[in-house]
């Protein structure tokens, strides 16, 4: 494992016991099945997050079930975790094993995000069977307790819930064979109350949960929507969702502060604790996701806590050559605010 250099590069960010060639990832939800992995890191994404992976096979929700609120640069969707299953998205990722161990070894890690099926009645088996089956193939896996589209699913970000959930996500982890085992992150909603907050950094501090993926999609309507298709089920996500994730970014790494990670070394070894000296004493690593289209939407995230940034629904309006160009935006903005690199940036406005 690379030991901290101060020297990285301007857009290299060390965290999660990965290396990441720059801070720009691809969300879940855009490659739900794993199969367009290799081409989507050819668009220059620093990392790609696959998924949401069910145990079995399932539809998901009726079409029509993703609407563009073009006017809003927007996106409603209640896909409801379509999903090929754990055992044909294995099959695709182990075809090209090599491939991603090489593209890890070279700063693009791969990260799984993990689901429970509709009809399943014990969802902590569920994740369990994901981190079993598809955890020895990331680098990183998602607990997704937020997606607004599967009946019941928020609730497992309750305080009880989701600590019984992670404990047992979290030694099963720990039991799998592979030599580097994953790093563990709970995706959360932006749609929750200062008390949800408390008590999901409460539990992620305790159990010495890796890191958290601020913020899944919104089943609130801002009053500035424009488009008619706005009355929609679903999950928000675009321009209408930035400031609200942004926020719960902020609200979550001040929450997360000085926790107490004289653990980093149980399952991965001292280098577990090395990469993670960039960020301040006892922090919680945090992808930042929702609204993304621009250098200054992820250094805004990046400034507010975010280690790493997600894109999704930039790439509905603008295509594949949003990427480069957040990338070089990003890069302009350090440069120009004084920060030698984005590890500098993070979490900045918490400094004054």
């Amino acid at each position: 494992l690379p030991v901290y250099d101060p020297a990285v590069a301007p857009q290299e960010v060390r965290v999660l016991r990965q290396r990441f060639r720059n801070p720009v990832g691809l969300a879940a939800g855009f490659d739900k099945q794993g199969e367009a992995v290799d081409g989507l890191y050819k668009m220059g994404f620093g990392f790609v997050e696959i998924g949401t992976v069910t145990p079995k096979p399932q539809e998901g929700n009726p079409r029509p079930r993703v609407f563009r609120l073009a006017e809003d640069e927007a996106v409603i969707n209640r896909y409801g975790f379509n999903s090929h299953g754990h055992a044909a998205v294995e099959h695709r990722l182990r075809a090209r094993q090599e491939t991603q161990l090489r593209l890890t070894g070279a700063g693009m890690p791969l990260g799984i995000n993990l689901g429970k099926n509709k009809s399943s009645t014990d969802a902590a088996a569920d994740y369990v069977a994901g981190v079993r089956t598809l955890g020895p193939l990331a680098d990183y896996l998602v607990v997704n307790v937020s997606s607004p589209n599967t009946p019941g699913l928020r609730d497992l970000q309750g305080k009880a819930e989701l600590r019984d959930l992670l404990t047992k996500v979290l030694a099963e982890r720990d039991l799998l064979p592979c030599e580097r085992k994953p790093a563990v992150l709970v995706k959360i909603a932006p749609d929750l109350t200062m008390q949800d907050k408390q008590d999901i950094a409460s539990v992620i501090c305790e159990l010495g949960v890796d890191g958290l993926i601020v913020s899944n999609t919104t089943v609130s309507r801002p009053s500035s929507l424009r488009s008619r298709q706005h009355t929609e089920p679903g999950g928000l996500s675009g321009k209408p969702l930035r400031e609200l994730s942004t926020q719960t970014i902020r609200e979550m790494y001040s929450l997360t502060r000085g926790r107490d990670r004289a653990d980093l070394g149980v399952h991965a070894g001292v280098a577990h604790a090395v990469l993670t000296l960039h960020l301040p004493t006892g922090q919680v690593p945090i992808i930042g996701v929702g609204g993304v289209s621009s250098g200054r939407d992820a250094l805004e995230k990046i400034r507010a806590g975010a280690s790493l940034v997600q894109m999704y629904t930039a790439l509905v309006y603008h295509g594949p050559p949003v990427v480069g160009a957040v990338k070089r935006e990003l890069e302009e903005l350090l440069r120009e605010q004084g920060f030698k690199n984005v590890m500098e940036a993070v979490g900045a406005d918490h400094q004054c």
